[in-house]
């Protein structure tokens, strides 16, 4: 009688892989199948009643989203990043960021800004706390909502970038308060953010954006329309007028934290137009919610652009800030397949 081999039914930490016909790498075996709630032949997204109002949360916004694909699996992140490979990328850009920090402040940079740049930082930089921290949220909603972990995983490490620029921007912003103690730094911004008529604007499309409740409205009002434009402002823009007007240091940091921009405009993209790939609807499906946003992030951009503008001595022409921030945005859009409008 012949025995069975022990190993025939052995199954590998991959198997999961198999139809592939190769070993999986690192990316795909500490990502694929991780989102608990998208997991298969579930009856519902969370282990409780399916009436419950967070499993009909769920369903309705993300399950039954205009958004759909048959399979998500099928998207990988450009980068393809996991939890090694951003920490030891961030360790190495937060070195930069220390560095940066330690050689201007023993130079004493501060005290050779204006009066009229300080006044910027304050307006226009250390505000940024508020729609930084909004973006945030945003990002880890999506993370929690999307429907698949290749997806969550991106959503987080996005979430986490922004983290890092809040970070930052708050560590920047106590120095100033020391180096500049009556000027409202660290005291006044959220009146600033809450009252400055040329904020407002962006406040409104950032208050909206955490109302957008469904998982592929929230995606394409953030990672396509309001952060490739108020991210092309506030940190590429902000970062020439700074150089412009004497600050490096804040030209160094802006450079710095767009690297993160970057790496979520690239995942974006490619989530973009591997929705419209898979499924040539859902083209329709992004424009329509692109046409809803838009408007928000082009009020936004021109009150950010008339701040950067009147408030230098040596601003930028608002009509060019906003003119290449809706060109980052179109460029986006461009590179999902769709058709920008001119």
């Amino acid at each position: 009688m012949a025995t069975e081999n022990p190993r025939a039914k052995a199954r590998r930490t991959w198997s999961v892989f198999a139809d592939r016909r190769r070993v999986p790498s690192e990316y795909e075996i500490v990502t694929q199948d991780l989102n608990w709630t998208a997991r298969k032949q579930r009856t519902s997204a969370l282990e409780a009643n399916p009436a419950s109002p967070s499993n009909q949360w769920f369903l309705t916004y993300r399950d039954r989203s205009p958004l759909k694909v048959e399979d998500w699996s099928g998207f990988i992140d450009p980068a393809e990043m996991t939890y090694r490979k951003y920490v030891s990328q961030q360790d190495e850009q937060e070195t930069m960021v220390a560095g940066i920090l330690e050689e201007y402040q023993k130079a004493g940079q501060d005290r050779r800004l204006t009066a009229a740049w300080r006044n910027v930082l304050l307006t226009l930089f250390t505000a940024t706390r508020f729609p930084v921290h909004a973006a945030q949220m945003c990002h880890a909603y999506l993370g929690q909502m999307a429907p698949n972990s290749y997806i969550t995983n991106a959503a987080t490490f996005a979430a986490a970038d922004q983290l890092r620029r809040v970070t930052v921007v708050a560590y920047r912003t106590r120095e100033l308060q020391l180096a500049f103690p009556d000027e409202g730094f660290a005291t006044q911004e959220r009146a600033i953010w809450e009252t400055e008529p040329d904020w407002q604007a962006t406040r409104k499309a950032w208050e909206l954006a955490l109302m957008a409740y469904d998982w592929g409205e929230c995606f394409t009002a953030v990672n396509l329309v309001l952060r490739p434009v108020l991210d092309d402002i506030l940190l590429r823009q902000f970062g020439l007028a700074a150089r412009a007007n004497g600050d490096e240091q804040s030209w160094l940091l802006l450079g710095n934290l767009d690297a993160d921009a970057k790496y979520n405009r690239a995942w974006s993209v490619a989530l973009g137009r591997f929705a419209i790939d898979r499924r040539p609807e859902n083209g329709a499906v992004l424009q329509h919610w692109i046409d809803r946003w838009l408007p928000r992030a082009e009020a936004a951009a021109a009150g950010l652009a008339r701040m950067l503008e009147r408030l230098p001595d040596t601003g930028r022409p608002a009509d060019q800030t906003v003119a290449e921030a809706l060109a980052a945005q179109r460029t986006v859009l461009t590179d999902i397949g769709l058709s920008p409008a001119p």
